[in-house]
Parts: structure tokens; C-alpha cells; sequence
């Protein structure tokens, strides 16, 4: 990916994704009667709605490409940060929507981390090594939590 307004276009989709998918396990998780969890998973909704935000303020200088969801061309068909809440049912558990959460947001690491590591633009790459970066957080706090889930 070389193009700036391209690479702000899929930043965005794939935090908005986040966002949403971490306010749906979060629902989930009240709803399963496990308000911790819900509440952790609240506070990654809007560490997502924040980079959602970030991504947009640096779309602001730039005319991003009008893209519909099968313009993106995802590794694995669809976005990285997108799960499939089929697997939200009545015997969803803290440690299953745990495990769903931590795939995504390592695909989404990956997603950044190819990005960084292709892209021949410095600034689609400073871009992306950030948001990587902030990926990379994600997967730690969310590992940290499924071993305490499995431990339990």
C-alpha cells in the first residue's frame, strides 16, 4: 500500500470495526452476567473510538478514496479487526469472547505490521509502525486477561 488517503481509508474501517466488535462483546458479556469482562471490554471500545478519531483527524488533509466494503482488500476476505459474532450465543463465556477479541486484534497487528513493512511511503509507514504499535498494546492487555480467564 503506497497511497496515504488509501491507507488512512483502511485505518479507518478496521477501527471502526474495533470499536464496534468491543461494544458487542461487551453487551454480550452483560447480557452473560459478567460485568467485569463487559467493563474491560467497554474501555477497548473506546481505545478504539480514540484511534477511530486519530485515524480520521490525520484523513482530514487528505481526499480519501470512496471505498464500499468490497473495495477492501483484506487479507483473509475481511477486516482484520472484524469478528464474527456468530459465536455470540447463551453459552458464550468470559474466556471464549476473550479468545475472539485477542484473534482480532492480533490480525489487525498483523494487518499494520505488513503494512509497515511493504510500503515504500516513509509516512504510510510511520503511520502504520503507530498503529501497530498501539495493536501490539491491545494483544498484551488481552492476553493478560485470557490467562487469568483460563487460570480461573
Amino acid at each position: 500500500m503506497n497511497d496515504v488517503a488509501e491507507f488512512l481509508a483502511y485505518a479507518i474501517k478496521l477501527e471502526e470495526d474495533a470499536a464496534a466488535r468491543f461494544s458487542d462483546l461487551a453487551e454480550s458479556m452483560k447480557t452473560y452476567g459478567n460485568r467485569e469482562v463487559a467493563e474491560f471490554f467497554g474501555k477497548m471500545a473506546h481505545f478504539s473510538r480514540l484511534h477511530l478519531a486519530e485515524a480520521r483527524k490525520r484523513a482530514g488533509f487528505h481526499k480519501l478514496p470512496d471505498m464500499k466494503p468490497e473495495d477492501f482488500l483484506w487479507p483473509g476476505d475481511e477486516s482484520p479487526e472484524a469478528t464474527s459474532m456468530e459465536g455470540s450465543h447463551y453459552l458464550m463465556n468470559a474466556e471464549y469472547a476473550l479468545a475472539l477479541a485477542l484473534d482480532s486484534e492480533e490480525r489487525g497487528y498483523a494487518f499494520y505490521q505488513n503494512v509497515a513493512t511493504t510500503t515504500k511511503d516513509p509516512e504510510i509507514r510511520m503511520m502504520a509502525e503507530e498503529f501497530a504499535e498501539e495493536e501490539a498494546e491491545h494483544v498484551a492487555e488481552l492476553k493478560k486477561w485470557v490467562t487469568r480467564f483460563k487460570a480461573a
